[in-house]
């Protein structure tokens, strides 16, 4: 991995090949969660990655915050490594709409997004702020807590459902990576304000999304994963969902990748190679 700093943003380049995978990561993570599928990528292949403003190590970037700023830091990126329209883009969970809002500015040889990409507007009445609260709560509590030692991060991390029978190497390093601080209050890179504005923006904003997916010229395909954020039986993309959006846009290819949940269709070995071949290999 290498590693180099734009204007305070942190970008990270896996791999030397010469045909480029831009990644972006979800919304309180960092570009450590494409490390397992960059190093399943076949040879002449590279990702490269970013933490987005107010994550990892761009946590120090200010606001404002919102996808679309974050969708012009990705083709910032891709411009100065120079990946042009040869290139493949991907995200993961929030990181897929802003995948879509890039795409929809510029064209690759494929998008693809990981579980994550398809609107989801809010009921009608509900209030956006109480929808995050329920729906994001744990992450920002997460977010707003500190921790004695770089152990007790990685414990809370064991403990959680999506990663407590999949633990693996990627996944430590993902969770170590993430820690800030003075010793004995470590916490997460991720600020709470970055979280809260990119998910309200995402809850108040689907039309945009659905107006950038049905622009994308590139070939657009969707992989899903079957269990959710806590590993329960219901996706974060279900499968009606996946049909409606299916079905407006005959472009979308949508597959759902077996016994996965939305963590670890990135980390799982058999998840991420699958994720790798889909990046790499045109369909």
């Amino acid at each position: 991995m290498r590693v180099e700093d734009v204007d305070g943003l942190r970008i990270a380049t896996f791999g030397g090949g010469p045909q480029v995978v831009i990644a972006v990561h979800g919304i309180s993570a960092s570009l450590m969660a494409w490390a397992a599928v960059a190093r399943r990528l076949p040879d002449g292949w590279s990702l490269v990655a970013m933490d987005l403003a107010g994550r990892g190590h761009s946590a120090a970037l200010p606001g404002p915050y919102g996808l679309p700023r974050h969708a012009e830091d990705v083709l910032r990126v891709a411009d100065h490594v120079g990946a042009g329209p040869e290139a493949v883009l991907t995200g993961h969970s929030m990181g897929a709409y802003v995948a879509a809002l890039a795409a929809a500015e510029r064209d690759f040889a494929r998008v693809v997004l990981v579980d994550g990409g398809l609107p989801m507007p809010l009921p009608a009445g509900a209030d956006p702020d109480e929808v995050l609260a329920a729906t994001l709560g744990p992450a920002l509590a997460r977010l707003a807590q500190t921790f004695a030692t770089p152990e007790e991060y990685v414990a809370f991390f064991k403990a959680h459902p999506a990663f407590a029978d999949a633990w693996t190497d990627d996944v430590e390093a993902y969770v170590r990576y993430d820690l800030t601080g003075p010793d004995g209050a470590l916490r997460s890179r991720a600020a709470g304000e970055a979280v809260r504005e990119d998910g309200r923006w995402l809850l108040v904003e689907s039309g945009r999304i659905g107006a950038a997916l049905a622009s994308i010229k590139s070939p657009l395909s969707l992989l899903r994963a079957p269990r959710g954020l806590l590993d329960q039986n219901v996706g974060m993309l279900p499968d009606a969902l996946a049909a409606e959006w299916t079905a407006r846009l005959p472009h979308l290819a949508d597959e759902l990748v077996p016994d996965c949940n939305h963590y670890t269709i990135l980390f799982a070995d058999r998840c991420a190679s699958l994720v790798a071949e889909r990046l790499t290999s045109a369909r």
